[in-house]
């Protein structure tokens, strides 16, 4: 194998390697969110669990991140405004972030 063919394989794993941390940090912020969400809505403990789950089956609509907002902000009308949902996404990357990289 080449010189060129290794530098290849490993900015392709390097790449490969980032997407699949991306992919945790992005599903542990959903989640987060998702039982945020929940308590504000003051969902029971399995109402809790499903709506997690179609909080981070929300991002799977479109690229990017403003699926999620989106459903939050549906879902949360008349409770949590817009720049709120926005603060607690941040809030819950960098936690996630945080968690992800402590692991």
């Amino acid at each position: 194998m080449s010189t060129f063919d290794e530098r290849k394989d490993g900015f392709e794993n390097k790449f490969a390697h980032e997407q699949n941390i991306t992919f945790k940090i992005e599903a542990l912020r959903n989640k987060m969110l998702g039982a945020w969400a929940a308590e504000v809505k003051g969902l029971d403990e399995d109402e809790t669990e499903q709506y997690i789950k179609e909080v981070v089956k929300s991002d799977f609509q479109e690229a990017g991140d403003e699926d999620v907002f989106r459903k939050l902000q549906d879902d949360l009308e008349g409770l949590v405004d817009g720049h709120a949902i926005r603060a607690k996404m941040n809030e819950c990357l960098q936690a996630a972030k945080d968690r992800v990289s402590n692991s």
